[in-house]
């Protein structure tokens, strides 16, 4: 019984790919701000099992593992859109929070390359909101990465009424959000994408002279275009099969080699007993 579920999962998940691999071909040479490779390789277009009403229009489908699969055009299509409203304000107009850990890497490099006030793990709330604070500051924009975990945040700015650009999952609602961009807010590779691109397009807009680190400084690791499972299981028996046979090559050479030194040593014992009169 558990070797026929085995089976069934391994489908599964080589139908998963299938479904990824339509992705690619749907979007072939369309997106605006990388390549689609960079996309698939930072699982940015991946979503959650869970989809709210405002996010469905968004979404291309499911896996059978009940995964949302982002539509890729749309996202990079309304990442576009957000970078191009944010590189209109100065780094000390406006604010970065972000309290998932999966986000802290990415966005302290941008935090850094850039000068934008940042806020990870608890945003100290009342801080744009209260006056009395010695804290207190104005900014003219507000960035979450999660309109749930950065709720604080996106209440403070509705309260002062300044726009808000959100990065929001299939599982995110969107109430409140101003400037949308859709992608998975989940993983550190995903970060990492979306603010490599937009620190590569703000430094630029801003014309500040820093270097921008690569996209894996920004990932926190080496991002890696895997394989599809049937093709990477026919390349392995193939791999297999050249080293059985070169294994065979091998035996067989050994095999000669020691026939040829019983040769020599058979024709040396002969001559031997030649010189020896027996």
């Amino acid at each position: 019984m558990p070797l026929k579920k085995k089976k069934i999962d391994e489908n599964a998940e080589e139908k998963n790919e299938i479904i990824d691999a339509d992705i690619k071909k749907e979007t072939k040479e369309e997106t605006i701000l990388t390549s689609l490779e960079d996309y698939i390789k930072t699982a940015s277009y991946l979503g959650t099992k869970v989809i709210t009403p405002e996010m469905r229009k968004y979404v291309y489908r499911r896996r059978l593992d009940g995964l949302a699969i982002l539509n890729t055009l749309l996202v990079d299509k309304k990442l576009s859109e957000a970078i191009k409203f944010i590189v209109q304000f100065k780094p000390e107009d406006w604010i970065l929070v972000c309290k998932r850990e999966a986000g802290w890497r990415a966005t302290k490099i941008f935090s850094e390359l850039t000068g934008v006030r940042l806020f990870t793990k608890k945003y100290p709330a009342g801080i744009i909101t209260n006056t009395e604070l010695p804290t207190f500051f104005e900014p003219k924009m507000a960035m979450i990465c999660d309109p749930w975990l950065d709720k604080n945040a996106l209440s403070d700015a509705c309260t002062v009424r300044i726009p808000v650009v959100g990065i929001c999952d299939t599982n995110n609602h969107t109430k409140n959000i101003d400037v949308l961009i859709i992608a998975n807010n989940k993983s550190s590779k995903s970060f990492g994408l979306i603010f490599w691109l937009l620190a590569r397009e703000y430094i630029k807009h801003w014309k500040i002279k820093k270097e921008l680190p690569t996209l894996e400084d920004f990932a926190g690791e080496e991002l890696i275009l895997e394989e599809p499972k049937k093709k990477r299981k026919a390349r392995e028996k193939k791999e297999k099969e050249l080293k059985s046979e070169e294994q065979k090559i091998e035996e067989k050479m050994r095999q000669i080699e020691k026939a040829d030194e019983e040769g020599e040593g058979r024709v040396i014992r002969v001559g031997k007993n030649v010189e020896e009169g027996v």
